[in-house]
């Protein structure tokens, strides 16, 4: 973050006092509140309704044209449309391209969207020439004419694509914050984590520390970076660029109260349709990382995106484990003491 991108909740340039810790651990009502801030506005975050994104990677594109970021991803990956293959120094916003094939009919029940018959299209290719006319297709014994066979006679498959774009959760319990020794990292009075890049210093610590493998550091510089859910913008009154760029809504930004009261009605209506893999990821405040400030609607399990599927705050048992390292040091202290008391003269 340069200096043009303080708030004037910042005006000294530097991040306010206690703002640097995420523990205790534990649902938490006003992580802003508790950083330090006096009379912080509610907490903003993101949601993302994957079910309606069309992995245009304009997201992509407007963060790192706003924020800055390096040219990232321009190999092929043999991973779809996936060039950017992950979150990192250079990629803040990450849009996966996962590619399913089920048997014919066996896409989720819900209502089949308005546009061109991708399928239909493809079975054109083979219509005779001058005619216009698909070559006539003989149904399989049994088989009502006009329907297509199924996979077991023919080993047809339909292809799915579930996009979703992937971005920092802004976590309730943040490891990052307990693991950073220069205060480079801290809460903002939205309730986000922002990473001063002038204040870091390179120790890396926050990259094993995030549970979700968001931060990375840059090579050729050494310094740690991430999203910082456009801090500028938002002291700004400006909404983030990459929810700003996106056509679909799919990237919906606003009060984190909000966004979960919206996304539990969008699953609703998605299971109404028939959509039965609906379902919310980092939305709620009991989950391992106090619930994420940037949560998602998925259709499919959480490993299908990328994404583990029980996180837990990387930090969680440092009390205990300082604990047991105080009382082995006592104990071999006292063994030492009791080895030269006892010793014979």
């Amino acid at each position: 973050m340069n200096d043009g991108e303080r708030t004037a909740a910042d005006p000294a340039g530097g991040a306010p006092p206690d703002t640097h810790r995420s523990l205790p651990h534990g649902p938490r009502a006003d992580v802003a509140r508790e950083a330090g801030h006096r009379g912080p506005p509610p907490r903003m975050g993101f949601f993302t309704d994957t079910s309606v994104c069309i992995g245009c990677k304009a997201c992509e594109v407007a963060c790192k044209e706003w924020n800055g970021v390096p040219g990232h991803g321009l190999e092929l990956t043999g991973m779809s449309y996936d060039n950017t293959q992950g979150l990192g120094a250079n990629s803040w916003r990450h849009v996966a391209f996962v590619e399913q094939r089920t048997p014919p009919g066996g896409r989720e029940p819900g209502p089949v969207p308005a546009g061109p018959d991708v399928f239909e299209a493809a079975r054109a290719l083979g219509t005779s020439p001058g005619t216009g006319t698909s070559a006539p297709r003989s149904a399989p014994a049994g088989a009502p004419a006009g329907e297509d066979p199924p996979a077991a006679t023919g080993g047809r498959t339909e292809l799915r694509w579930l996009m979703s774009s992937d971005v920092c959760k802004h976590c309730t319990q943040a490891a990052c914050l307990d693991v950073c020794p220069t205060g480079a990292l801290f809460r903002t009075e939205f309730g986000t984590v922002v990473l001063q890049e002038d204040v870091c210093n390179g120790c890396g610590y926050c990259v094993p520390a995030c549970p979700y493998g968001v931060v990375g550091r840059r090579e050729g510089d050494g310094r740690a970076f991430k999203c910082t859910l456009c801090y500028d913008r938002l002291g700004a009154g400006l909404e983030p660029a990459c929810a700003k760029a996106c056509p679909t809504d799919s990237i919906q930004f606003g009060p984190l109260e909000e966004l979960r009261e919206r996304a539990a009605a969008r699953v609703a209506q998605l299971h109404a349709a028939g959509v039965a893999n609906a379902r919310l990821y980092g939305e709620s405040p009991e989950d391992g990382v106090g619930g994420d400030g940037a949560f998602f609607l998925l259709l499919d399990e959480p490993e299908v995106d990328g994404l583990p599927p029980d996180p837990v705050v990387t930090t969680r048992d440092l009390p205990a484990m300082w604990k047991q390292a105080a009382l082995a040091a006592v104990s071999l202290a006292a063994l030492g003491v009791a080895s030269f008391v006892r010793r014979p003269r």
